[in-house]
């Protein structure tokens, strides 16, 4: 009986129903496509050849008979010559010829790639065999990449066959090549014992086969999960012992300066009516340096940004020391103001430094949420919340806060006062005031200077200038409550540092004092 080729046993015999339907046709009409012989070996015809076995049309102690029902490769019927691959030959002739799945395509290009010798297995796994040397040189140093290529699979899809190649039992690799398991279910399956893999092939029927590896699936995504946890909490323990406090979460809500077409017609509704805001520059430069020094070596840094400000968000987060890793797309329920689009959503992007652990799988947040409407800036609780559930033992800090959230430290010029360690307000806020009792306590120092409306000094106007800021009035509104120009009004603005950057670059500056440079 002839030797089949190495290359020829990349696929899988035919059995069962077919191949006795193989064996009637050859009996009835004889072997009509030949036999392709190479190194004295089956390259082609397999199949072909144990069903002629099997008819009775050929012995097997019969030599390849040339002419009849079997040639040699390298040339054709008609003299052609064959490509000069016989990997690829081989390739193109069974992909033509059969209908394989994806899983079946990764374990034929695993077994052409070139791939390392086994490690040795512990317990009742065996050391794979190395797997067969290629005829043709060219062909034995195929790379994974090539061999994803010409199967049409992905390279992970191949790697994940290779895994179960080296570690699965035969039978488990045999139903993958029949097209009855999937390779990444292969993969779970394979963690099993080599003899209860062997039972749940041999005695499950498809149904039963599939809850065994859901089984065993849930088993390992839970022992990850846990893993996962007790890292968490480690990172936290070391964080939270150092003697100068350093944060694993680090939520920013930089004070984007936006800059508009037209400074007279395009700002009333701008963010500088609303809160003081620093340049791109001087975020980039000082509020970075902020970051770095109080970041933890290991820690995660979530940057809120509006559609305009996306590049500068991800050069404010590289600027920080850390690597954007993706973003969350927080959606409005209605179109806000714009330029080229009304926008209806801000972006969270999530960066990383140093060694800080993924979600585990089947807890990661969707990539897109709801995002409700509420005063000026002000953001949801969605990043508190991914933080939390993502971190939970980690030392976290947010940025532009405007309300206290326990288990956050907090700091910004809106900031609540905090008396608890490592608190970073320092003093530099007043107490949070809501928005409708700052509102309530305008409108009465308007009542009470009413008889000086377009007539009042700065000094006189003082007390109103800060209750309208405080209540997030834009400059635009406050000049025409007071009866003055509007340069007048922001002058007046600029000078209390309640619209310029005066206030963000004291507090810069007592950050560095405490801190030092980073």
């Amino acid at each position: 009986m002839l030797e089949f080729h190495p290359l020829a046993d990349l696929f899988p015999l035919i059995e069962g129903r077919e191949f006795d339907e193989l064996v009637a046709d050859v009996k009835a009409h004889g072997v009509l496509e030949p036999v392709v012989i190479h190194d004295d070996k089956i390259l082609d015809g397999r199949n072909r050849y144990r069903a002629a076995l099997a008819a009775g049309v050929i012995d097997e102690t019969a030599p390849p008979d040339y002419g009849g029902w079997a040639r040699p490769y390298g040339f054709q019927v008609y003299g052609w010559p064959e490509p000069s691959s016989p990997l690829a030959w081989v390739l193109a002739k069974n992909l033509h010829r059969r209908h394989l799945n994806e899983s079946q395509r990764a374990m034929v290009a695993a077994k052409i790639a070139r791939l390392e010798r086994g490690r040795p297995r512990t317990q009742d796994k065996p050391a794979p065999e190395k797997p067969a040397d290629l005829p043709v040189s060219k062909d034995a140093s195929i790379k994974q990449a090539d061999a994803a290529d010409a199967l049409h699979v992905s390279e992970r899809s191949v790697r994940t066959a290779r895994q179960v190649i080296e570690s699965a039992a035969p039978e488990v690799v045999a139903a993958i090549e029949r097209g009855e398991l999937t390779v990444s279910a292969a993969v779970d399956l394979a963690s099993l014992p080599l003899a209860q893999q062997q039972e749940a092939i041999r005695n499950a029927d498809p149904a039963a086969l599939y809850a065994v590896i859901k089984q065993e699936r849930a088993k390992k995504q839970e022992d990850k999960k846990r893993r996962r946890a007790e890292r968490e909490a480690e990172l936290g323990r070391r964080q939270m012992a150092w003697p100068e406090k350093r944060y694993g979460v680090i939520l920013a809500d930089p004070e984007w300066k936006f800059v508009v077409w037209n400074e007279d017609s395009g700002s009333d509704r701008a963010a500088s009516n609303h809160y003081p805001v620093s340049d791109t520059e001087a975020l980039l430069k000082d509020r970075a340096a902020m970051i770095r020094a109080i970041a933890a070596p290991d820690s995660l840094l979530l940057v809120w940004a509006t559609a305009p400000m996306t590049e500068h968000a991800y050069a404010f987060a590289r600027a920080c020391g850390f690597v954007p890793k993706t973003h969350f797309v927080g959606v409005k329920p209605h179109a806000g103001t714009g330029y080229i689009a009304r926008n209806r959503h801000e972006l969270l992007i999530y960066a990383t430094r140093g060694d800080i652990p993924g979600p585990a799988m089947g807890e990661q947040y969707d990539s897109v949420f709801e995002f409700p409407v509420g005063v000026h800036s002000e953001k949801p609780d969605f990043a508190h919340q991914l933080a939390e559930a993502y971190f939970p033992n980690l030392p976290k800090i947010e940025l532009n806060a405007r309300d206290a959230r326990p288990g956050w430290d907090a700091w910004g010029l809106e900031a609540p006062d905090q008396d608890d360690r490592g608190s970073l307000s320092g003093g530099e806020s007043t107490a949070h005031q809501g928005a409708e009792v700052a509102a309530a306590r305008y409108r009465a120092e308007l009542e009470r200077i009413g008889d000086q409306f377009g007539n009042l000094s700065m000094a006189e106007a003082t007390t109103a200038l800060r209750l309208g800021r405080e209540a997030g009035v834009s400059p635009y509104a406050i000049a025409e409550d007071l009866g003055h120009p509007v340069g007048t009004v922001k002058t007046w603005l600029n000078r209390l540092g309640l619209t310029d950057l005066g206030r963000m670059k004291a507090i810069n500056a007592r950050a560095a004092a405490k801190w030092g440079a980073a």
